[in-house]
């Protein structure tokens, strides 16, 4: 894979906000783009891959609030981080409510910027190792499949969608558990209120309390002013806890009582605040193994498993992968703007007999790639990845890959897998470069770098920058 910086996007009208933001993001390691407003930013959104956004609420042309709900039709799992004065806080706690990831209060205390971007990025990138599919208007539940799995999950969302009933869905990564969190809420009567989630692995053990929980002005270094937490945001919505098995022990006793009275106070706070929130929780590590090691409470364990909802994996429901590559393929014909007919059937029968290790996520991702490099009529065999074609005895076409007869006894296995990696990489940027017509800015998305690290690959690789559209 082509190393890259994370890219963090900063909107803001004040030149001193994004001089600040922009030097202390450089320091930490972060490939920062700016915009004076949020016209420029939904510009710098369509031209660059941006892994996290921070944007101001107030700002002329393009609010932030409009910012905030455009990126995130095109990303749902965009962290978009608001930056407010004391006096719009009640403006931001609205916005985490539409689905920005957190809020930023001005001035800023530096150790705040930086856990609230640390665990936004790894919050983004847990959660692209999950599915996260939205199907078209002929799917149930937003859900894809017909299988007798998925035909039991119909069933199952059906009884309890609309009840505030607890659930507990568990999965290995990559089947979908927060696509059925989502469709647990929107098949609810409580779709038009909040639907907040965290991902409990992505936050430290030390601040997962005041994550879940709040916090009042004082309560530890760097708590400048009061903050909510999730269970307040969440308040007559639903809450999806995942990767709920990271949450340490010390912890569970506290999130069993809120789940039991539904009542919590905030760290440092005396009042007690009471709420109305629906659970759903989501793991891929067996908690009755957790349970028998000491690292999770039984208690909990049983408040959490009311309504058990159990994801196949994708290797378990083969018969539905025509249907989810169907799906792929108009998403992605219509996002790189191709328009590949279809998959030919000698590939069909391989995606249907590889294992899927990394489930719905991993076919997503290999059909994206099938689409963007295919330049026939329908995707063949030959346009999958070797380790898909497995034993079908097709002579790969990649360049990664080298007959017997090009190996030399000159340079051990480091040296050929270094010369082969070349190979691919500049076969990888070449072919994105003539796909986006020699535009830079527009292949660096396609290959999910920033612009700036396409470039510097290209001057590696030997290949000439041309000229931009």
């Amino acid at each position: 894979m082509l190393p890259e910086k994370k890219q963090i996007l900063i909107v803001d009208d004040e030149p001193n906000i994004r001089t600040i933001l922009s030097a202390q993001l450089s320091r930490d390691g972060y490939d920062v783009l700016t915009a004076e407003n949020g016209e420029e930013g939904l510009q710098a959104l369509r031209d660059h891959h941006i892994d996290m956004v921070i944007t101001d609420l107030r700002m002329p042309k393009v609010d932030g609030m409009t910012l905030l709900r455009e990126a995130l039709q095109e990303d749902r799992e965009l962290p978009v981080v608001m930056i407010t004065a004391h006096g719009t806080i009640d403006t931001a706690v609205e916005a985490l409510k539409l689905g920005a990831f957190d809020y930023l209060t001005k001035p800023f205390d530096k150790d705040e910027v930086r856990q609230i971007v640390a665990k936004a990025l790894k919050t983004r990138q847990l959660s692209g190792a999950d599915a996260s599919l939205q199907a078209g208007p002929g799917a149930r539940f937003g859900i894809i499949g017909n299988s007798t799995s998925i035909g039991e999950l119909y069933s199952i969302l059906e009884r309890v969608a609309d009840t505030p009933t607890t659930v507990l869905i568990s999965g290995e990564s990559g089947t979908g558990k927060e696509l059925v969190a989502r469709a647990l809420h929107e098949h609810s009567s409580r779709k038009d209120r909040p639907y907040i989630k965290v991902n409990c692995a992505a936050i430290p053990k030390e601040l997962i309390e005041s994550e879940l929980f709040g916090y009042e002005r004082g309560a530890f270094t760097g708590a400048v002013g009061s903050k909510p937490g999730r269970f307040e945001l969440a308040n007559g919505g639903t809450l999806f806890l995942d990767e709920i098995g990271e949450i340490p022990v010390e912890m569970q006793v506290k999130l069993l009582r809120a789940l039991q009275e539904s009542e919590f106070e905030r760290v440092g706070g005396i009042k007690t605040m009471h709420v109305d929130v629906r659970l759903v929780a989501a793991t891929n590590r067996d908690l009755r193994k957790l349970i028998a090691a000491g690292t999770f409470r039984e208690d909990l364990f049983y408040r959490l498993n009311v309504v058990p909802i159990r994801l196949p994996a994708l290797r378990e429901r083969s018969g539905d992968i025509p249907l989810l590559t169907e799906h792929f393929l108009a998403k992605f014909n219509e996002r790189l703007k191709k328009d590949v007919a279809g998959v030919e059937p000698e590939a069909i029968d391989a995606l249907g007999a590889y294992p899927w290790p990394g489930n719905i996520r991993e076919l997503e991702n290999v059909m994206e790639h099938a689409v963007l490099f295919c330049d026939v009529d329908k995707i063949r065999l030959a346009d999958l990845p070797p380790e898909i074609r497995g034993g079908s005895g097709q002579q790969s076409t990649s360049p990664s890959t080298a007959p017997p007869s090009m190996l030399s006894a000159e340079g051990g296995l480091k040296e050929h897998v270094r010369v082969a990696m070349n190979r691919l990489e500049r076969d990888l940027v070449s072919r994105a470069l003539t796909q986006t017509n020699g535009n830079v800015t527009h292949a660096a998305r396609l290959l999910k770098i920033s612009r700036k690290g396409l470039q510097l690959k290209m001057k590696e690789l030997g290949l000439r920058e041309p000229a931009e559209h």
